[in-house]
């Protein structure tokens, strides 16, 4: 899917000349990140923007706002806007400004390391063999 361009110019241009902002394509759309943390993005014509845990419910009372559900299930912490919800540049400001808080905040936290997903077809089998414990006449 392809995203808003106009939109992306807008949110470059509400940060500004910054080095800690990075830009990614992710969710088949743009991310930003503020060292490597999602603070917002679009998806096609919709502003995806990061918010914290706390506000999500007031948050998502508000006109123009809904669930980032593009699995099928919505995804706490995080929310499209639709246009008219950040026509103005103050109004896209204060979402962007948003979705930053929570990425400054999630970057003072050590990362999770997730296992490694194993692949082929020792996965999931349990009956891997090193090469260490193989016998002589394999």
């Amino acid at each position: 899917m392809a995203y808003d361009e106009p939109l992306a110019n807008r949110i470059r241009q509400a940060f500004g000349t910054r080095h800690d902002i990075t830009e990614r394509k992710m969710f088949g759309g743009l991310a930003f990140l503020y060292r490597g943390r999602m603070c917002c993005g679009i998806v096609g014509r919709d502003l995806m923007v990061r918010i914290p845990d706390d506000e999500f419910d007031a948050v998502m009372r508000r006109r123009h706002v809904r669930p980032m559900d593009f699995t099928g299930k919505p995804l706490r912490g995080f929310v499209y806007v639709s246009p008219p919800g950040f026509r103005t540049a103050a109004a896209l400001r204060t979402w962007v400004s948003r979705g930053e808080r929570v990425a400054k905040e999630k970057a003072t936290e050590p990362t999770k390391r997730r296992p490694s997903r194993k692949t082929g077809s020792a996965a999931g089998n349990g009956r891997a063999i090193s090469k260490s414990r193989r016998s002589s006449t394999d």
